[in-house]
């Protein structure tokens, strides 16, 4: 029990319903979590790994039919359908409720409830707020400790605020056509039933800390990003703090993490976040941002010790692995982890794995949950209460073409323009096509909680209040030449990007204004030991007229999505972008 009656209450409405054998509330400390720990190795919930080599380290394997977010099975419930908007999946308030509560109805019989008051945002923030997730999930509760500021700090943020986000979840049966995940944000509230898998179980992540919060944002008048936040510390050991979102794919967590190829010139990154940053304008009319996270939730396929080496060493120890192969050596291993594959490999379902089987070893969205505090960069700012002063935005995202390596928009509105036409390109994994370009605005299409077209005005609005806007650019590591070959190095070598953003902050670096904003010139970005010509680096900071009307078309299809909805400013963006273009010659 809790000393906030309306907490109590709820908890109590829950246990009613669900109608659990016990009830645990968390207190967040390290005993508890290793009591979590142990039922879950009684139980089989989770498989002991290495000590010797991953000490505190454990392995889970998730139903084989719940292994990642359900875009088509989470829904934005409001009272009026267009406030939800076109990207969004809706359900009526009621019709939601009415439908989950016989769901709800009796599952957690025979199970434990915890009830977890969790804290996103540094303890002592103005900015953090409180939410309290109902589970009858272990995993969960385990996972949400390294996730989030669990238990009584919680409660003695929640005793001076007054407020708190309940969200209740349930493993139901696991049964996808018995699977929800429903954003009241109306009401503040997340009911999430038939899934434990993070995204749609760790109710303190995308459901409360994107699609909840940035409703309640625009309400209040910050922001809610789906962005990671990092200090680059230049020779003179100034330190400038950028907010970048990337859609997957598009090398987010190694930018995040990034191993700088100039460390021994003085160029070092810093980590603040890796995935969600909560934005406010302070009394100085200065953007400042906190990390509302406590834990990293990555994707483990792809990380090695030469594409991340900082995850590496982070997940090393204390980490909860979900649905990667386990080594006879009881060690964590997946796809691109950098070694061969053992002999007597066990794969993500638990069954013997060979080389000729046709299926991966490790699930491709396999996972690790790891603290943020073990991460060897993690900034010295990252639990500041005040946040840190973002001096620059960055939209990147996977293009093999037309997008330029890198580009600064003309002004905040216009960088908020590119931002909300911003597309990647799908993989064939993903969607049997390769080079689909699939629109996600500011990198927040699955994790917006109302209409995009307000969200785009509220963008726009941030801008209007802020007496030195931070510069916005667009950035893209994945062009291609002709044979397929992709021209930037990228990993480390990223850093020489971020110096030309560095300069361009204060009022330096060379460019050049073009018709889709400011490039650097060719020789403006250093490329000394790198194997790159002058027609590559030409190549990759030019204007490719066609493919930027192709893709103005495009935008256009996407934003009358929104009607009405849709700011004038972003209209007036896109309709000089074509004259600018027109005016080029073929």
């Amino acid at each position: 029990m809790s000393n906030h009656t309306a907490l109590n209450i709820w908890v109590d409405d829950c246990a009613r319903l669900t109608k659990p054998d016990k009830i645990h509330w968390c207190t967040g400390t390290r005993q508890e979590y290793e009591q979590l720990i142990e039922t879950m190795l009684r139980d089989g919930t989770l498989i002991e790994l290495n000590q010797q080599t991953y000490p505190g380290c454990y392995l889970h394997r998730s139903h084989p039919n719940d292994v990642a977010r359900t875009e088509n099975l989470t829904f934005i419930c409001t009272t009026n359908k267009d406030d939800a908007g076109p990207t969004n999946n809706w359900m009526d308030p009621q019709e939601a409720k009415d439908r989950l509560t016989k769901l709800f109805d009796g599952s957690m019989r025979g199970r434990t409830m915890y009830v977890i008051p969790y804290l996103m945002g540094p303890v002592g923030s103005n900015y953090s707020k409180v939410g309290v997730e109902v589970t009858d999930s272990a995993y969960v509760a385990a996972n949400m400790y390294i996730m989030t500021r669990m238990g009584n700090v919680a409660l003695e943020h929640l005793a001076r605020s007054g407020e708190f986000v309940p969200g209740l979840h349930s493993l139901g049966d696991l049964s996808p056509e018995r699977r929800f995940i429903m954003h009241f944000p109306e009401e503040k509230l997340i009911w999430s039933i038939g899934s434990g898998y993070g995204g749609n179980a760790l109710l303190g992540k995308k459901c409360f800390a994107l699609r909840l919060a940035s409703y309640m944002a625009r309400k209040e008048g910050w922001m809610a990003e789906h962005m990671l936040i990092i200090g680059v510390e230049d020779p003179t050991g100034h330190i400038t703090y950028i907010a970048a979102a990337f859609p997957s794919a598009s090398g987010k967590t190694n930018l995040a993490m990034m191993v700088s190829s100039l460390a021994d010139q003085g160029y070092k990154v810093w980590t603040v976040g890796d995935d969600i940053a909560w934005m406010h304008i302070d009394e100085e009319g200065q953007l400042r941002a906190i990390n509302p996270e406590a834990g990293f939730f990555g994707v483990a396929p792809g990380t090695s010790g030469q594409t991340n080496p900082i995850a590496m060493e982070t997940v090393r120890n204390n980490t909860i692995f979900t649905n990667v192969a386990l080594t006879p050596a009881k060690e964590p291993w997946w796809e691109g982890i950098g070694t061969p594959p053992p002999e007597g490999l066990i794969d993500w379902r638990g069954a013997l794995w060979s080389k000729d089987c046709g299926e991966k070893a490790a699930h491709p969205n396999s996972r690790f949950t790891a603290p943020a505090r073990q991460c060897p960069t993690i900034s010295k700012e990252w639990e500041n209460p005040r946040g840190v002063p973002i001096s620059a935005i960055i939209w990147g995202s996977r293009r093999s073409v037309t997008v330029p390596l890198v580009m600064q928009a003309f002004n905040w509105q216009h960088g908020v323009f590119l931002g909300s036409g911003m597309g990647a390109e799908t993989t064939a994994a993903a969607t049997g096509a390769v080079g689909v370009v699939r629109r996600d605005p500011m990198a927040m299409l699955p994790f917006c909680g109302y209409n995009m077209g307000d969200y785009f005005q509220h963008w726009l609005d941030i801008g209007k209040r802020l007496k030195k806007p931070p510069l916005i650019f667009r950035v893209n590591w994945f062009r291609k030449d002709k044979e397929g070959k992709y021209y930037w190095p990228g990993y480390g070598e990223n850093i020489r990007v971020l110096r030309w953003i560095l300069e361009r902050v204060r009022g330096g670096g060379k460019a050049q204004e073009t018709a889709i904003g400011y490039l650097p010139t060719p020789d403006a970005i250093e490329t000394d030991g790198l194997q790159l010509t002058p027609e590559a680096m030409k190549e990759l900071t030019s204007v490719d007229k066609a493919g930027w009307l192709i893709g103005a078309d495009s935008m256009e299809k996407f934003y009358v999505l929104f009607g009405d909805r849709l700011p004038r400013e972003i209209w007036e963006e896109h309709r000089a972008l074509h004259e600018r273009l027109n005016r080029l010659p073929d």
